[in-house]
């Protein structure tokens, strides 16, 4: 989850809102990867979900990790709540998972890297506290109520307004973790094909990354419910962007989309004030009911777009958000699956050319499909394990044109499409075979040091 922005003056033109999306415009040369991923602490002697404070704690691995390895603390009110080193931090998502904000790198190989990194400083810090991470999609067997929740006031403002508008919003703030990639683009044409293609192939990443089909203790019935709960949770600002396939789309018309999108809050002095269904169009005309007579800053819009979870999202770069966290090759071969995809011109054309005959319906089969079956989907005639096969194909190829050797990565994926069978198929079998129903057995199946 976004820490707060800053940076941004008073917007004194409407204009502002769209040249703000497009700054983030890069030459091909300066194209950078940026990689997310969260995952959930765990006490290994009674397997209960990390706690924030106490000697055993996310307290006392900030702490350790500021200590030794540089990074300095992120503060709300008293409370530490992130980390930051050079261009890199380290947050925390409402219910304590643990995230790793990478710095923008320019190749899949040095992202590898920084993960090894981040898993070595880890080990270090976690040394005789009985502390490891999980790499899967939701929490398998924690309770709502057993989550801490995590000292930062704009998830308690989330809090209350989840429960308003969709069924399963405080499950994806306490109970699921993701891992993400951040992309740049060349221009407002290069953003619009990026951004269909994005949107379009994303439930391929949901399929191929899907790693949980446990919640509440027992099966749910999908491969990946961490996608499902995506799709009960609030409709004004999830989902897969229709608009952006019509004609007209750009960097404007996402701002409108965005407009239209209730507000959360308002960042101010070092605190969340209660914006919470209110218009930024009211914003921006001095009528906000949480400030009244106040005008948005830059910072302001900046921290609106942080609010807003379509599959695929648009900042000054864009974020991939459609898979599950999984095992440390799979976290790696996320980044190099939509590199190979979206930073050689010729495989993202290819990759249009596959998807462009889709219509919203086929596109929404494909995402709730990979959610329930993963590579079993099937849309149309078509399975998704065919699908998934072709655009691997693609994303290698696109790879190989890099010529960094960044292919790899896309070993654990193209073994799943081989196989037939993705994460949570093998956790699936492992629970009604080797572990006789037991699932605490996942803690150490998936953990990550």
């Amino acid at each position: 989850m976004s820490i707060p922005q800053s940076g941004g003056g008073l917007i004194e033109h409407p204009d502002q809102l769209a040249e703000h999306l497009a700054l983030g415009v890069k030459p091909r040369a300066d194209w950078r990867i940026g990689t997310e991923h969260e995952k959930f602490g765990f006490l290994t002697d009674d397997l209960s979900p990390l706690p924030y404070a106490g000697p055993r704690s996310i307290s006392t691995l900030f702490s350790r990790l500021a200590d030794g390895y540089g990074w300095t603390p992120v503060k709300e009110g008293e409370n530490t709540v992130g980390l930051q080193r050079d261009a890199a931090n380290i947050s925390l998502e409402p219910g304590g998972q643990f995230e790793l904000s990478g710095a923008p790198l320019s190749n899949v190989n040095a992202t590898a890297q920084e993960l090894d990194a981040h898993f070595a400083e880890l080990r270090h810090v976690t040394e005789g506290l009985g502390i490891n991470f999980m790499g899967i999609g939701a929490a398998p067997i924690w309770s709502g109520e057993t989550m801490p929740v995590m000292p930062k006031g704009r998830y308690g403002l989330m809090m209350r307004y989840m429960g308003q508008v969709g069924t399963h919003g405080t499950q994806m703030m306490f109970r699921t973790s993701t891992v993400q990639v951040n992309l740049d683009f060349a221009s407002e044409a290069d953003m619009v094909q990026k951004m269909r293609v994005a949107l379009a192939l994303q439930p391929v990443a949901t399929a191929l990354f899907a790693s949980s089909p446990f919640f509440d203790g027992g099966l749910n019935g999908h491969r990946s419910w961490r996608s499902r709960i995506w799709r009960g949770l609030d409709n004004s600002r999830t989902g897969m962007l229709p608009f952006v396939f019509e004609p007209g789309m750009g960097f404007q018309r996402y701002v409108d989309y965005a407009l239209d999108v209730p507000m959360y809050f308002v960042y101010r002095d070092g605190k969340y004030i209660d914006a919470l269904g209110q218009s930024f169009r009211d914003f921006l005309a001095g009528k906000l009911p949480a400030l009244p007579g106040a005008l948005p800053t830059l910072s302001d819009w900046a921290d609106h777009l942080t609010t807003i979870f379509p599959e695929a999202r648009l900042k000054r770069f864009i974020e991939m958000r459609g898979a599950d966290a999984g095992n440390r090759a799979h976290m790696i071969a996320l980044p190099a699956f939509w590199v190979g995809l979206t930073y050689d011109q010729g495989t993202l054309d290819a990759a249009w050319d596959l998807v462009k005959g889709w219509d919203a319906a086929t596109r929404e089969a494909w995402r709730v499909g990979a959610s329930e079956r993963a590579l079993a989907a099937e849309v149309g005639g078509k399975t998704m394990q065919d699908l998934a096969r072709e655009v691997l194909n693609l994303s290698q190829a696109g790879l190989l044109a890099r010529g960094l050797g960044e292919e790899r990565w896309l070993a654990p994926v193209i073994e799943n499409v081989t196989r037939g069978k993705v994460q949570a198929d093998d956790l699936l079998a492992a629970y009604q075979g080797d572990w006789g129903g037991d699932l605490t057995k996942i803690y150490a199946a998936t953990s990550l040091l």
